[in-house]
């Protein structure tokens, strides 16, 4: 029989930076697919973080506070340890995304992670010298 080894509890270091707190890690978790929104949120929950999902690169740029088309639900203080977004997704793609968090001086020291099903290699190397993606990572289908 398989052992099956659930996800340790993550620690956080004890020496104090600007992406750790006594607080939960928050993790904002961006993909149009329900299942893999699902499936990211409750990854990240068992492993002790608090998450945030939204639908869309746009929801996200709302929830940050950096949508100047539509009225942002930014919240003051907001204190965001990590971004996870899904590169391709309708209207604004993780790249555009990724691009407007880094131009942000709220968000930019923000480690980003971009998941794709797409393994492309020229694309994941302009993001990573552009953009300093911290993380490509891509979804096996």
């Amino acid at each position: 029989m398989a052992e099956v080894m659930l996800p340790m509890k993550m620690e956080m270091p004890n020496a104090p930076s600007k992406f750790t707190s006594p607080d939960l890690l928050h993790v904002l978790a961006v993909d149009d697919s329900h299942v893999d929104r699902k499936f990211i949120e409750r990854l990240l929950k068992v492993s002790s973080c608090k998450v945030t999902v939204v639908d869309s690169a746009t929801r996200a740029l709302q929830y940050l506070g950096l949508d100047v088309n539509e009225k942002s639900v930014g919240v003051k203080d907001l204190k965001v340890n990590l971004i996870m977004t899904d590169y391709s997704m309708p209207g604004m793609t993780g790249y555009e995304l990724l691009k407007k968090i880094k131009e942000s001086s709220a968000f930019r020291d923000v480690p980003v992670v971009v998941m794709s099903s797409e393994n492309i290699l020229p694309r994941i190397d302009r993001y990573i010298f552009m953009l300093y993606l911290h993380v490509y990572r891509v979804k096996k289908l």
